[in-house]
């Protein structure tokens, strides 16, 4: 099954555009994700959401706001919180997962190879078929 990254932006408004597509899609929900990673001393965070195909398709959207948040799991962002919040609803929880910064990719393609990568690995997405 082919998946790939649709990515939203870095912005609060983003985030809440996430939000919207979750909620409009709950019957597709996959997986949530929030991928962390440190760049100059700084932990940051992306927001993911991966949704089932839509009706006969193979392909796989996986709806990112990219490295936008910054992340602290003591005191979370209100972004991270209300990202959070909206998982719990569908009865679900996000996985948070250490990733390498996408800085040391020379392109975001093969920064999102790396994430792809991750993810059927650790089976939180199916294996290209």
């Amino acid at each position: 099954m082919p998946q790939q990254f649709i990515e939203l932006g870095e912005g609060y408004g983003d985030v809440y555009e996430l939000l919207e597509i979750i909620k409009s899609n709950d019957s597709r929900f996959h997986q949530a994700f929030i991928l962390t990673s440190t760049k100059e001393e700084q932990t940051i965070a992306s927001l993911a959401v991966a949704l089932k195909p839509a009706g006969d398709s193979k392909f796989m959207p996986i709806y990112i706001c990219r490295e936008g948040i910054p992340f602290n799991e003591e005191k979370p962002s209100k972004r991270q919180i209300m990202f959070e919040e909206c998982i719990e609803q569908l009865g679900r929880k996000a996985v948070v997962v250490e990733i390498k910064h996408s800085s040391i990719f020379s392109e975001s393609k093969l920064f999102y190879q790396y994430l792809i990568g991750i993810m059927r690995l650790h089976h939180y997405i199916p294996a290209l078929n």
